[in-house]
């Protein structure tokens, strides 16, 4: 008999999330879109009047502030609820309201950005003269202004704001049909006992020790892909048209520009990227070859990328032994760190477990005024651990972020979101080797760290160059279908692990189950954040306090600055290769490392 997942009225409450925390019950998120509505009739009065006078340029942005606040914290419940169980029509509906309201909040101020550009900037410096109160709106105005030549008449941003819920639809389709319409086979597990392909199985079952498992979940996972090809292409290529519509209209040379320029990022900084870990595949390949002679196999395939090197040394990773250790090893970073974390593990900020419906993969999401949230799928394995670390160091940025900035400034640009993340998962690491004294465990780790390497800065590097060039292939009048997408993606792949690794035919289909193709150029900034994330945990390390003052500086700043600037308060500078390549020459000592243990 399969080993079905439970539905999620089956989950022990103290492995869920409290979400009432937010709000009471829906009755309570019922009336908070009621104000909100009202607020909306409110500002819409001040069209063609916002820069007027000072006061009323202060009304308006005090009300977008509110409204943007209020927005953030109905539309975190209804999405906690939704995923929880993806298969709730009342909750899909929910979702599907908060939504419907993004695009009439975004319609109803599209005149706001358009007035205040057109207002002279004199002027508002008068405004901010004659009333002190405005000087808290000084930075989002020096960020309206930096956006000038891309920004719309009043009209147009209108328009441009009313084709956003139509622009969500193919990530929507995409989510709804890979978290709740697709479905997986059965496969025998290591003990012969049928066990049903999921997502969050999937990965799990690739780090197996029994190759016929791995081979097993690799082929009949993929082959279920290979069914709907067609179809990912389409919602893909609807995805990557409307991202491109947006920056045309707003008057971008590429997608890729204005992803970017949203974040106050140079574009160079993206093709840095590509570019120096294109010089460094030779760090990849060694890995690929060391890990090809520690699997002792005549071939490496791709369903062996996951599974350990060192065999025998895996050992289950008990949820409550992983919030214990993550203390330990986050101790570096102060008491008052460590009291948040516990918090945090304490008070249900986490859902913790996979069930029937519940989406994918993990993450650390929240709102203003309440504490952040996270949605795990533990499964007991080490990596459950680190994925644990690192979506707390989501939290953890946000709280201090929240707790130290305005609302208006209070959510860091996603550039350096992956930042703390990223470093709580190193300082977890560097934490078990230095406790780590048998031979074996310590080989083990080394591979864990290889793999993260492995992982975060050449997979999701390779998934940005995969990103670019299908935009720019629609950029130049190309549709996007499973042919051109699985002849693309397997190219590169092949490219990135070399000549070491058998790239199976299934390879060519995972650009259809990566998610993170619906986050428009995201993915590469796992890689920065990654690089800047090893700089900044040798420093706390090896400096200690200091570093540690530094690094909460930055986790405390939202975005009062572009995040190239607040990395620099840590003590990184990204506008060079220089951490890219320090980060990958550390990987180069950590092949070598673990080779002469082996």
């Amino acid at each position: 008999m399969a080993k079905e997942l439970i539905s999620r009225d089956q989950v022990r409450v103290e492995d869920t999330w409290d979400l009432t925390d937010m709000y009471e019950d829906k009755a309570a998120w019922e009336a908070e879109l009621k104000f909100i509505e009202e607020k909306l009739q409110e500002i819409a009065k001040f069209e063609g009047k916002v820069c007027d006078s000072a006061s009323n340029l202060l009304t308006v942005l005090d009300i977008d502030a509110i409204l943007g606040e209020k927005f953030d914290l109905a539309f975190n419940y209804a999405e906690r609820l939704f995923d929880q169980d993806q298969g709730n029509t009342e909750h899909q509906a929910m979702s599907q309201r908060m939504f419907g309201l993004y695009a009439k909040i975004g319609a109803t101020l599209s005149f706001v950005s358009p007035e205040v550009l057109a207002c002279p900037s004199e002027k508002i410096e008068g405004f901010f003269k004659e009333e002190s109160k405005l000087e808290l709106y000084r930075i989002e105005i020096k960020e309206i202004q930096r956006l000038k030549d891309h920004t719309l008449s009043a009209e147009m941003e209108k328009v441009v704001a009313m084709t956003q819920e139509m622009g969500n639809t193919p990530s929507e389709v995409y989510s709804a049909f890979k978290n709740v319409d697709m479905t997986f086979p059965a496969i025998k597990d290591e003990n012969n006992e049928e066990v049903v392909l999921t997502d969050g199985r999937f990965v799990p079952m690739l780090m197996s020790a029994d190759r016929r498992v791995r081979k097993d979940a690799f082929e009949n996972y993929y082959g279920e892909y290979k069914k709907y090809l067609n179809t990912m292409a389409a919602i893909y290529n609807g995805e990557v048209k409307q991202h491109i519509f947006n920056a045309r209209v707003r008057k971008y040379e590429s997608n890729l520009e204005a992803a970017v320029d949203a974040n106050n990022v140079s574009p160079q900084v993206y093709d840095n990227l590509v570019k120096t870990v294109n010089a460094n595949l030779d760090k990849l390949h060694a890995y690929v070859s060391l890990r090809k002679k520690c699997l002792g196999v005549d071939e490496l395939h791709m369903y062996d990328i996951y599974t350990p090197m060192i065999a025998d040394v895996a050992k289950p990773v008990k949820y409550e032994e992983a919030q214990k250790t993550i203390c330990e090893a986050l101790a570096v970073l102060g008491d008052d760190y460590v009291a948040l974390l516990k918090e945090g593990f304490e008070n249900r900020w986490i859902d913790v477990y996979e069930n029937k419906g519940k989406r994918g993969g993990a993450y650390s999401a929240g709102a203003y005024g309440t504490h952040p949230y996270m949605l795990l799928n533990y499964t007991d394995t080490l990596d459950d651990m680190f994925t644990t670390a690192h979506e707390m160091g989501h939290s953890m940025h946000s709280y201090f972020s929240n707790k130290t900035q305005p609302y208006i400034y209070s959510q860091y640009k996603i550039f350096v979101a992956e930042v703390a993340s990223t470093c709580n998962e190193i300082l977890l690491l560097e934490y078990l080797l230095k406790n780590c004294t048998d031979k074996k465990e310590k080989a083990y780790l080394l591979n864990h760290y290889l793999d993260s390497f492995k992982g975060t800065v050449f997979r999701q590097t390779q998934f940005a160059e995969f990103e670019k060039t299908t935009n720019e292939m629609v950029e130049a009048g190309e549709n996007l279908n499973s042919e051109n997408l699985c002849k693309l993606y397997k190219e590169i792949n092949e490219k990135y692990y070399g000549p070491d690794m058998i790239s199976d035919d299934e390879i060519a289909y995972e650009w259809a189950r990566i998610p993170h193709f619906y986050y428009n150029f995201y993915v590469y900034q796992y890689a920065t954040s990654f690089c800047a994330a090893v700089a900044i945990a040798d420093m706390i390390l090896k400096e200690g306090e200091p570093a540690v003052a530094r690094y909460k500086k930055f986790l405390s700043s939202g975005c009062t600055d572009a995040p190239v600037e607040l990395l620099k308060i840590a003590g990184v500078d990204l506008t060079t290769p220089a951490p890219i390549e320090a980060a990958l020459a550390k990987m180069g000592d950590i092949i070598n490392e673990l080779a002469e243990l082996v």
